[in-house]
Protein backbone atom coordinates (compact mmCIF):
# COMPACT_ATOMS: atom_id res chain seq x y z
CA UNK A 1 0.00 0.00 0.00
CA UNK A 2 1.19 3.87 -0.93
CA UNK A 3 2.08 5.10 2.48
CA UNK A 4 1.37 8.43 3.72
CA UNK A 5 4.39 10.07 5.89
CA UNK A 6 3.82 12.49 8.72
CA UNK A 7 6.85 14.58 9.65
CA UNK A 8 8.18 16.66 12.35
CA UNK A 9 8.05 20.10 11.68
CA UNK A 10 10.93 22.67 12.07
CA UNK A 11 11.93 24.54 15.62
CA UNK A 12 9.14 27.10 16.44
CA UNK A 13 6.54 25.30 14.33
CA UNK A 14 3.92 24.23 16.95
CA UNK A 15 1.26 22.13 14.56
CA UNK A 16 1.59 19.09 12.73
CA UNK A 17 -0.06 17.85 9.45
CA UNK A 18 -2.22 15.30 11.04
CA UNK A 19 -3.71 14.61 14.20
CA UNK A 20 -4.95 11.03 15.87
CA UNK A 21 -8.14 11.10 14.58
CA UNK A 22 -7.39 12.83 10.77
CA UNK A 23 -5.06 9.83 10.70
CA UNK A 24 -8.14 7.22 10.47
CA UNK A 25 -9.25 9.07 8.21
CA UNK A 26 -6.03 9.03 5.84
CA UNK A 27 -6.03 5.38 6.42
CA UNK A 28 -10.07 4.82 5.53
CA UNK A 29 -8.65 6.05 1.94
CA UNK A 30 -6.85 3.34 1.71
CA UNK A 31 -3.08 4.43 2.59
CA UNK A 32 -0.14 3.00 5.17
CA UNK A 33 0.78 6.07 8.00
CA UNK A 34 3.38 6.37 9.32
CA UNK A 35 4.40 9.11 11.93
CA UNK A 36 7.89 10.53 12.75
CA UNK A 37 8.75 9.71 16.73
CA UNK A 38 7.42 12.70 18.28
CA UNK A 39 5.66 14.89 15.60
CA UNK A 40 2.93 15.87 17.30
CA UNK A 41 4.52 16.98 20.63
CA UNK A 42 4.40 20.27 20.47
CA UNK A 43 0.28 19.67 19.56
CA UNK A 44 -0.31 17.55 22.70
CA UNK A 45 -0.94 14.28 20.51
CA UNK A 46 1.38 11.55 22.44
CA UNK A 47 2.79 8.64 19.97
CA UNK A 48 1.05 6.53 21.34
CA UNK A 49 -1.98 8.40 20.29
CA UNK A 50 -1.08 7.95 16.60
CA UNK A 51 -0.66 4.07 17.46
CA UNK A 52 -4.34 3.56 18.62
CA UNK A 53 -5.15 5.51 15.06
CA UNK A 54 -3.44 2.68 13.07
CA UNK A 55 -0.04 4.44 12.17
CA UNK A 56 3.05 3.24 12.71
CA UNK A 57 5.61 5.16 14.66
CA UNK A 58 9.14 5.42 12.71
CA UNK A 59 12.30 7.51 12.58
CA UNK A 60 12.96 10.91 10.54
CA UNK A 61 14.36 9.56 7.27
CA UNK A 62 10.99 6.80 7.29
CA UNK A 63 9.01 9.23 7.29
CA UNK A 64 10.52 11.36 4.84
CA UNK A 65 10.74 8.94 2.52
CA UNK A 66 6.92 7.94 2.06
CA UNK A 67 5.40 7.84 -1.04
CA UNK A 68 3.33 11.21 0.03
CA UNK A 69 4.81 13.49 3.11
CA UNK A 70 2.45 15.76 4.52
CA UNK A 71 4.11 19.08 6.38
CA UNK A 72 2.71 22.35 7.75
CA UNK A 73 5.82 24.55 6.53
CA UNK A 74 7.87 24.04 3.87
CA UNK A 75 10.89 22.03 3.87
CA UNK A 76 14.21 23.16 4.49
CA UNK A 77 17.27 22.46 1.96
CA UNK A 78 18.16 19.53 4.42
CA UNK A 79 14.66 18.20 4.20
CA UNK A 80 13.93 18.55 0.53
CA UNK A 81 17.21 16.10 -0.27
CA UNK A 82 15.33 13.38 2.34
CA UNK A 83 12.36 12.92 -0.44
CA UNK A 84 12.67 10.68 -2.78
CA UNK A 85 12.58 11.26 -6.66
CA UNK A 86 8.77 10.67 -7.67
CA UNK A 87 7.74 11.32 -3.96
CA UNK A 88 4.52 13.93 -3.43
CA UNK A 89 4.97 16.75 -0.53
CA UNK A 90 1.71 18.39 0.47
CA UNK A 91 2.27 21.51 2.39
CA UNK A 92 2.12 25.38 2.91
CA UNK A 93 4.23 26.63 -0.03
CA UNK A 94 4.19 30.14 -0.73
CA UNK A 95 4.47 29.59 -4.26
CA UNK A 96 4.00 33.27 -5.40
CA UNK A 97 6.95 34.11 -2.60
CA UNK A 98 9.07 31.09 -2.83
CA UNK A 99 10.98 30.49 -6.72
CA UNK A 100 13.99 29.15 -5.80
CA UNK A 101 11.88 26.61 -3.49
CA UNK A 102 10.26 25.30 -6.27
CA UNK A 103 12.87 25.21 -8.63
CA UNK A 104 14.54 22.99 -5.91
CA UNK A 105 11.50 20.55 -5.69
CA UNK A 106 11.11 20.40 -8.95
CA UNK A 107 15.06 19.49 -9.56
CA UNK A 108 14.77 16.62 -7.25
CA UNK A 109 11.53 15.48 -8.66
CA UNK A 110 8.76 16.31 -6.22
CA UNK A 111 5.25 16.40 -7.18
CA UNK A 112 4.45 19.57 -4.57
CA UNK A 113 1.28 20.39 -3.63
CA UNK A 114 0.43 24.10 -1.93
CA UNK A 115 -2.14 24.24 0.52
CA UNK A 116 -1.97 28.14 0.39
CA UNK A 117 -2.78 27.91 -3.35
CA UNK A 118 -6.18 26.47 -2.87
CA UNK A 119 -9.23 28.57 -4.76
CA UNK A 120 -11.56 30.11 -3.06
CA UNK A 121 -14.39 28.51 -5.18
CA UNK A 122 -17.56 26.93 -3.17
CA UNK A 123 -16.02 23.07 -3.37
CA UNK A 124 -12.87 24.07 -2.55
CA UNK A 125 -14.26 25.54 0.73
CA UNK A 126 -13.10 22.41 2.43
CA UNK A 127 -9.63 22.05 1.68
CA UNK A 128 -9.25 26.29 2.38
CA UNK A 129 -6.34 25.97 4.77
CA UNK A 130 -5.69 30.31 4.66
CA UNK A 131 -9.28 30.36 5.37
CA UNK A 132 -8.64 27.65 8.22
CA UNK A 133 -5.72 29.22 9.82
CA UNK A 134 -7.02 32.75 8.91
CA UNK A 135 -10.04 32.13 11.20
CA UNK A 136 -7.71 30.68 14.12
CA UNK A 137 -5.21 33.33 13.93
CA UNK A 138 -8.39 36.24 14.11
CA UNK A 139 -9.88 35.02 16.92
CA UNK A 140 -6.23 34.59 18.65
CA UNK A 141 -5.25 38.08 18.10
CA UNK A 142 -7.61 39.31 20.03
CA UNK A 143 -6.55 37.15 22.85
CA UNK A 144 -3.16 38.55 22.78
CA UNK A 145 -4.39 42.17 22.18
CA UNK A 146 -6.58 41.17 25.46
CA UNK A 147 -3.37 40.07 26.89
CA UNK A 148 -1.47 43.31 26.51
CA UNK A 149 -4.53 45.84 26.70
CA UNK A 150 -5.02 47.19 30.85
CA UNK A 151 -8.45 47.46 30.83
CA UNK A 152 -12.05 45.60 30.20
CA UNK A 153 -12.81 45.20 26.46
CA UNK A 154 -17.10 45.71 27.78
CA UNK A 155 -18.20 48.50 29.50
CA UNK A 156 -18.62 48.25 33.12
CA UNK A 157 -20.27 49.93 35.90
CA UNK A 158 -19.16 49.66 39.44
CA UNK A 159 -19.48 51.06 43.04
CA UNK A 160 -15.79 52.67 42.14
CA UNK A 161 -16.75 54.23 39.16
CA UNK A 162 -17.85 53.51 35.30
CA UNK A 163 -15.33 51.91 32.99
CA UNK A 164 -15.58 52.52 28.81
CA UNK A 165 -16.12 49.81 26.77
CA UNK A 166 -12.60 49.23 24.63
CA UNK A 167 -12.90 50.47 20.80
CA UNK A 168 -11.37 48.20 18.55
CA UNK A 169 -10.65 49.03 15.05
CA UNK A 170 -9.98 45.90 12.34
CA UNK A 171 -8.52 46.94 8.82
CA UNK A 172 -9.29 44.08 6.74
CA UNK A 173 -12.51 42.29 6.82
CA UNK A 174 -11.75 38.89 5.61
CA UNK A 175 -11.50 35.48 7.48
CA UNK A 176 -9.05 36.90 9.74
CA UNK A 177 -10.72 40.07 10.10
CA UNK A 178 -14.41 38.66 10.67
CA UNK A 179 -13.03 36.25 13.04
CA UNK A 180 -11.52 38.99 15.04
CA UNK A 181 -14.85 41.31 15.03
CA UNK A 182 -16.79 38.42 15.98
CA UNK A 183 -14.44 37.66 18.91
CA UNK A 184 -13.83 41.22 20.11
CA UNK A 185 -17.58 42.18 19.65
CA UNK A 186 -18.41 38.85 22.18
CA UNK A 187 -15.86 40.65 24.64
CA UNK A 188 -18.13 43.33 24.79
CA UNK A 189 -15.56 45.77 22.57
CA UNK A 190 -17.43 48.79 20.21
CA UNK A 191 -15.85 47.05 16.90
CA UNK A 192 -15.43 48.80 13.55
CA UNK A 193 -13.80 47.73 10.81
CA UNK A 194 -12.72 48.78 7.17
CA UNK A 195 -12.14 46.98 4.09
CA UNK A 196 -12.33 48.22 0.42
CA UNK A 197 -15.01 45.32 -0.51
CA UNK A 198 -18.14 46.89 0.02
CA UNK A 199 -20.10 43.44 -0.03
CA UNK A 200 -18.63 42.33 3.48
CA UNK A 201 -20.12 45.20 5.08
CA UNK A 202 -23.45 43.27 5.95
CA UNK A 203 -20.80 40.57 7.46
CA UNK A 204 -19.57 43.05 9.29
CA UNK A 205 -22.80 44.13 10.94
CA UNK A 206 -23.70 40.84 11.55
CA UNK A 207 -21.28 40.11 14.10
CA UNK A 208 -21.39 42.92 15.71
CA UNK A 209 -19.17 45.53 13.81
CA UNK A 210 -19.90 48.74 12.62
CA UNK A 211 -18.56 48.49 8.44
CA UNK A 212 -16.82 52.33 8.06
CA UNK A 213 -16.72 52.97 4.35
CA UNK A 214 -13.83 54.77 2.84
CA UNK A 215 -15.96 57.16 0.48
CA UNK A 216 -14.08 57.55 -3.09
CA UNK A 217 -15.70 60.39 -5.13
CA UNK A 218 -16.61 59.26 -9.03
CA UNK A 219 -14.66 55.91 -8.60
CA UNK A 220 -16.00 52.54 -8.76
CA UNK A 221 -16.59 50.29 -5.96
CA UNK A 222 -14.09 47.04 -5.98
CA UNK A 223 -15.82 43.79 -6.32
CA UNK A 224 -13.89 40.90 -5.24
CA UNK A 225 -13.57 37.93 -8.28
CA UNK A 226 -11.63 35.69 -6.62
CA UNK A 227 -12.80 36.12 -3.18
CA UNK A 228 -9.19 37.85 -1.85
CA UNK A 229 -8.74 41.76 -1.97
CA UNK A 230 -6.86 43.47 -4.47
CA UNK A 231 -4.46 46.47 -4.83
CA UNK A 232 -6.55 49.50 -4.40
CA UNK A 233 -6.46 53.16 -5.77
CA UNK A 234 -4.39 56.01 -5.67
CA UNK A 235 -7.24 57.86 -4.77
CA UNK A 236 -8.84 55.11 -1.84
CA UNK A 237 -5.74 54.58 -0.19
CA UNK A 238 -5.73 58.90 0.44
CA UNK A 239 -8.86 58.62 1.49
CA UNK A 240 -8.11 55.40 3.75
CA UNK A 241 -5.24 56.82 5.37
CA UNK A 242 -7.72 59.70 6.29
CA UNK A 243 -9.44 57.45 7.81
CA UNK A 244 -6.82 55.36 9.74
CA UNK A 245 -5.52 58.78 11.13
CA UNK A 246 -8.88 59.72 12.64
CA UNK A 247 -9.41 55.96 13.87
CA UNK A 248 -5.90 55.64 15.53
CA UNK A 249 -6.35 58.62 17.82
CA UNK A 250 -9.95 57.71 19.37
CA UNK A 251 -9.49 53.51 19.48
CA UNK A 252 -7.90 51.49 21.84
CA UNK A 253 -6.79 48.32 19.87
CA UNK A 254 -5.80 48.25 15.98
CA UNK A 255 -5.70 44.88 14.51
CA UNK A 256 -4.44 44.58 10.92
CA UNK A 257 -4.96 42.19 8.40
CA UNK A 258 -4.45 42.98 4.98
CA UNK A 259 -2.87 40.83 2.86
CA UNK A 260 -2.89 41.03 -0.93
CA UNK A 261 -1.62 37.39 -2.45
CA UNK A 262 1.73 37.27 -4.17
CA UNK A 263 2.56 41.04 -3.08
CA UNK A 264 4.17 42.63 0.07
CA UNK A 265 1.24 43.56 1.90
CA UNK A 266 0.37 47.27 1.97
CA UNK A 267 0.99 49.73 4.17
CA UNK A 268 -2.09 51.06 6.67
CA UNK A 269 -1.01 52.61 9.74
CA UNK A 270 1.98 54.87 9.34
CA UNK A 271 4.25 55.81 12.23
CA UNK A 272 2.35 59.24 12.74
CA UNK A 273 -1.13 57.12 13.13
CA UNK A 274 0.60 55.35 16.06
CA UNK A 275 2.04 58.39 17.30
CA UNK A 276 -1.35 59.97 18.14
CA UNK A 277 -2.79 56.56 19.77
CA UNK A 278 -3.03 56.41 23.10
CA UNK A 279 -0.49 55.26 25.60
CA UNK A 280 -1.16 51.21 26.34
CA UNK A 281 -3.22 51.43 23.32
CA UNK A 282 -2.32 47.96 21.37
CA UNK A 283 -1.75 47.10 17.69
CA UNK A 284 -1.89 43.77 16.21
CA UNK A 285 -0.16 43.52 12.94
CA UNK A 286 -1.10 40.36 11.59
CA UNK A 287 0.45 40.60 8.18
CA UNK A 288 3.83 41.14 10.06
CA UNK A 289 5.50 38.50 8.19
CA UNK A 290 4.86 39.81 4.59
CA UNK A 291 5.77 43.42 5.07
CA UNK A 292 3.71 44.35 7.55
CA UNK A 293 0.64 46.86 7.70
CA UNK A 294 1.84 48.79 10.66
CA UNK A 295 5.13 50.87 10.55
CA UNK A 296 7.23 49.96 12.93
CA UNK A 297 6.30 46.19 13.32
CA UNK A 298 8.07 43.93 13.62
CA UNK A 299 7.87 39.87 12.19
CA UNK A 300 7.68 38.17 15.47
CA UNK A 301 8.39 40.51 17.64
CA UNK A 302 7.08 42.46 20.67
CA UNK A 303 7.38 46.50 20.13
CA UNK A 304 6.67 49.35 22.39
CA UNK A 305 7.08 52.72 20.73
CA UNK A 306 8.16 55.79 22.63
CA UNK A 307 4.21 57.34 23.22
CA UNK A 308 3.61 53.63 24.72
CA UNK A 309 1.74 51.62 22.48
CA UNK A 310 2.21 47.87 22.00
CA UNK A 311 2.96 46.81 18.55
CA UNK A 312 2.39 42.54 18.00
CA UNK A 313 4.19 41.39 14.73
CA UNK A 314 3.83 37.60 15.96
CA UNK A 315 3.73 35.75 12.60
CA UNK A 316 2.27 32.09 14.86
CA UNK A 317 -1.39 33.16 16.05
CA UNK A 318 -2.69 30.12 14.58
CA UNK A 319 0.04 28.07 15.90
CA UNK A 320 -0.59 29.34 19.38
CA UNK A 321 -3.61 26.88 19.41
CA UNK A 322 -1.83 24.38 18.23
CA UNK A 323 -4.02 21.75 18.94
CA UNK A 324 -6.56 23.09 17.09
CA UNK A 325 -4.46 24.24 14.31
CA UNK A 326 -3.30 20.84 13.67
CA UNK A 327 -6.71 19.05 14.02
CA UNK A 328 -8.11 21.74 11.20
CA UNK A 329 -5.52 21.22 9.31
CA UNK A 330 -5.25 17.86 9.03
CA UNK A 331 -9.13 18.11 7.99
CA UNK A 332 -7.90 20.42 4.96
CA UNK A 333 -5.47 17.47 4.10
CA UNK A 334 -7.96 14.55 4.52
CA UNK A 335 -10.21 16.57 1.78
CA UNK A 336 -7.79 17.16 -0.60
CA UNK A 337 -6.38 13.49 -0.29
CA UNK A 338 -10.38 12.70 -0.93
CA UNK A 339 -10.48 14.31 -4.11
CA UNK A 340 -7.02 13.24 -4.83
CA UNK A 341 -8.01 9.26 -4.42
CA UNK A 342 -11.42 8.72 -6.08
CA UNK A 343 -11.49 5.60 -5.50
CA UNK A 344 -10.59 5.63 -1.69
CA UNK A 345 -8.38 2.47 -2.54
CA UNK A 346 -5.12 4.10 -1.76
CA UNK A 347 -4.22 5.26 -5.88
CA UNK A 348 -3.22 8.84 -5.83
CA UNK A 349 -4.80 10.75 -9.20
CA UNK A 350 -3.86 13.97 -10.11
CA UNK A 351 -5.67 15.50 -12.60
CA UNK A 352 -4.74 18.52 -14.21
CA UNK A 353 -8.15 19.05 -15.21
CA UNK A 354 -9.41 19.82 -12.41
CA UNK A 355 -9.48 23.26 -11.49
CA UNK A 356 -9.11 22.88 -7.63
CA UNK A 357 -6.07 20.28 -8.80
CA UNK A 358 -4.25 22.24 -11.06
CA UNK A 359 -4.59 25.56 -8.84
CA UNK A 360 -2.30 23.58 -6.08
CA UNK A 361 0.19 21.54 -8.12
CA UNK A 362 3.10 24.20 -8.27
CA UNK A 363 5.62 21.23 -9.33
CA UNK A 364 5.54 17.84 -11.25
CA UNK A 365 8.02 15.82 -13.29
CA UNK A 366 10.67 17.96 -12.65
CA UNK A 367 8.88 21.23 -13.97
CA UNK A 368 7.28 24.10 -12.42
CA UNK A 369 4.10 24.69 -12.71
CA UNK A 370 3.34 27.42 -11.11
CA UNK A 371 1.15 29.73 -11.51
CA UNK A 372 -1.69 27.99 -12.47
CA UNK A 373 -4.47 29.50 -14.83
CA UNK A 374 -6.35 31.67 -13.26
CA UNK A 375 -9.57 30.84 -12.08
CA UNK A 376 -12.96 33.46 -11.77
CA UNK A 377 -15.07 32.71 -8.95
CA UNK A 378 -17.47 35.65 -9.42
CA UNK A 379 -18.33 38.00 -11.84
CA UNK A 380 -18.62 41.65 -11.02
CA UNK A 381 -22.29 42.57 -12.36
CA UNK A 382 -21.67 44.90 -15.56
CA UNK A 383 -24.12 47.51 -16.83
CA UNK A 384 -26.04 46.69 -19.86
CA UNK A 385 -24.76 48.85 -23.04
CA UNK A 386 -26.84 51.61 -23.55
CA UNK A 387 -27.37 51.91 -26.63
CA UNK A 388 -28.25 48.23 -26.74
CA UNK A 389 -31.10 48.45 -24.07
CA UNK A 390 -34.66 48.20 -25.70
CA UNK A 391 -37.37 51.31 -24.26
CA UNK A 392 -39.39 49.98 -21.62
CA UNK A 393 -42.95 49.45 -22.86
CA UNK A 394 -44.81 51.91 -21.06
CA UNK A 395 -47.39 50.83 -18.31
CA UNK A 396 -50.91 51.45 -19.20
CA UNK A 397 -51.84 53.56 -15.98
CA UNK A 398 -55.70 55.01 -15.56
CA UNK A 399 -56.18 58.85 -15.83
CA UNK A 400 -56.74 60.82 -12.59
CA UNK A 401 -59.99 61.75 -13.93
CA UNK A 402 -60.72 57.92 -14.58
CA UNK A 403 -59.96 57.62 -10.98
CA UNK A 404 -62.05 60.01 -9.01
CA UNK A 405 -64.90 58.81 -11.15
CA UNK A 406 -64.72 55.69 -10.11
CA UNK A 407 -64.25 56.73 -6.03
CA UNK A 408 -67.49 59.13 -6.96
CA UNK A 409 -69.21 55.96 -8.33
CA UNK A 410 -68.52 54.04 -5.58
CA UNK A 411 -69.65 56.66 -2.85
CA UNK A 412 -73.15 57.02 -4.82
CA UNK A 413 -73.13 53.48 -4.67
CA UNK A 414 -72.29 53.16 -1.32
CA UNK A 415 -74.93 55.71 -0.11
CA UNK A 416 -77.85 54.35 -2.45
CA UNK A 417 -77.40 50.96 -0.87
CA UNK A 418 -77.23 52.57 2.89
CA UNK A 419 -80.54 54.32 2.01
CA UNK A 420 -82.67 51.24 0.53
CA UNK A 421 -81.47 48.60 2.21
CA UNK A 422 -83.53 47.70 4.98
CA UNK A 423 -82.21 47.55 8.46
CA UNK A 424 -79.86 46.49 9.71
CA UNK A 425 -78.57 45.44 6.41
CA UNK A 426 -76.80 49.19 5.75
CA UNK A 427 -74.89 49.05 8.69
CA UNK A 428 -73.15 46.15 8.13
CA UNK A 429 -72.49 47.03 4.56
CA UNK A 430 -70.48 50.20 5.92
CA UNK A 431 -68.51 48.16 8.24
CA UNK A 432 -67.79 45.85 5.43
CA UNK A 433 -66.47 48.53 3.41
CA UNK A 434 -64.26 50.30 5.78
CA UNK A 435 -63.26 47.36 7.15
CA UNK A 436 -61.90 46.59 2.86
CA UNK A 437 -60.67 50.45 2.87
CA UNK A 438 -58.65 49.70 6.00
CA UNK A 439 -57.70 46.41 5.23
CA UNK A 440 -56.05 47.10 2.19
CA UNK A 441 -54.16 50.42 3.06
CA UNK A 442 -52.95 48.34 6.55
CA UNK A 443 -51.84 45.54 4.22
CA UNK A 444 -50.98 46.99 1.40
CA UNK A 445 -47.67 48.27 3.05
CA UNK A 446 -46.43 45.61 5.23
CA UNK A 447 -43.64 44.25 3.55
CA UNK A 448 -43.11 40.42 1.91
CA UNK A 449 -40.85 39.64 4.80
CA UNK A 450 -43.44 40.26 7.37
CA UNK A 451 -46.67 38.56 5.41
CA UNK A 452 -45.84 35.69 7.44
CA UNK A 453 -45.68 37.09 10.88
CA UNK A 454 -49.32 38.91 10.68
CA UNK A 455 -50.90 35.66 10.43
CA UNK A 456 -50.58 35.97 13.80
CA UNK A 457 -53.44 38.67 13.87
CA UNK A 458 -54.81 37.39 10.97
CA UNK A 459 -55.75 34.28 13.33
CA UNK A 460 -57.00 36.66 15.43
CA UNK A 461 -59.73 38.14 13.60
CA UNK A 462 -60.28 34.59 12.08
CA UNK A 463 -61.33 33.63 15.99
CA UNK A 464 -64.01 36.54 15.98
CA UNK A 465 -64.78 35.18 12.83
CA UNK A 466 -65.65 31.49 14.23
CA UNK A 467 -67.29 32.70 17.36
CA UNK A 468 -69.67 35.32 15.42
CA UNK A 469 -70.25 32.28 12.87
CA UNK A 470 -70.88 29.83 15.55
CA UNK A 471 -73.73 32.14 16.94
CA UNK A 472 -75.75 32.13 13.92
CA UNK A 473 -76.13 28.55 13.42
CA UNK A 474 -78.53 28.43 16.03
CA UNK A 475 -80.56 30.50 13.64
CA UNK A 476 -83.92 29.13 12.53
CA UNK A 477 -82.61 30.12 8.61
CA UNK A 478 -81.53 26.95 6.71
CA UNK A 479 -79.68 29.39 4.48
CA UNK A 480 -77.96 31.49 7.60
CA UNK A 481 -77.09 28.58 9.16
CA UNK A 482 -75.35 27.10 5.64
CA UNK A 483 -73.40 30.41 5.58
CA UNK A 484 -72.47 30.23 9.40
CA UNK A 485 -71.08 26.86 8.46
CA UNK A 486 -68.81 28.00 5.78
CA UNK A 487 -67.88 30.83 7.51
CA UNK A 488 -66.30 28.30 10.82
CA UNK A 489 -65.30 26.22 8.07
CA UNK A 490 -62.92 28.91 6.05
CA UNK A 491 -61.71 30.59 9.24
CA UNK A 492 -60.87 27.42 10.92
CA UNK A 493 -58.73 26.59 7.77
CA UNK A 494 -57.12 29.95 7.72
CA UNK A 495 -56.36 29.33 11.63
CA UNK A 496 -54.87 26.27 11.58
CA UNK A 497 -52.99 26.70 7.96
CA UNK A 498 -51.68 29.87 9.54
CA UNK A 499 -50.27 28.08 12.96
CA UNK A 500 -48.79 25.55 10.43
CA UNK A 501 -46.64 28.03 8.60
CA UNK A 502 -45.66 29.81 10.93
CA UNK A 503 -43.75 26.67 13.02
CA UNK A 504 -42.07 26.01 9.75
CA UNK A 505 -40.98 29.29 9.47
CA UNK A 506 -40.12 29.53 13.08
CA UNK A 507 -38.26 26.46 13.29
CA UNK A 508 -36.05 27.95 10.45
CA UNK A 509 -34.40 29.99 13.28
CA UNK A 510 -33.91 27.24 15.54
CA UNK A 511 -30.77 25.40 16.07
CA UNK A 512 -30.85 21.72 15.97
CA UNK A 513 -29.57 19.57 18.74
CA UNK A 514 -26.18 19.33 19.64
CA UNK A 515 -24.49 15.86 19.35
Amino acid sequence: MPRIGIVTERPGETRVASSPQTVGKLRGLGYDVVVEAGAGAQSSFPDDAYVAAGAEIVDRVTAFGADIVLKVAAPTSDEIALLRSGAVLIGLLSPALSPDLLAALAERGVTALAMDAVPRISRAQSMDVLSSMANIAGYRAVVEAANEFGRFFTGQVTAAGKVPPAKVLVAGAGVAGLAAIGAASSLGAIVRATDPRPEVADQVASIGGTYLEVVVPDEQKEVSSDGYAKATSAAYDAAAAKLYSDQAADVDIIITTALIPGRAAPRLITAADVAEMKPGSVIVDMAAGQGGNVEGSVAGERTVTDNGVIILGYTDLAGRLPQQASQLYGTNLVNLLALLTPGKDGQFVLDHDDVVQRAVTVTQDGAVTWPPPPVQVSAAPTAAPVAAAAEPTPKKTMSRGAKSGLIIAGIAVLFLVCAIAPAPLPQHFLVLTLSVVIGFYVIGKVAHALHTPLMSITNAISGIIIVGAMTQIIVPDPLVQVLAAIAVLLASINIFGGFAVTRRMLAMFQKGEQK
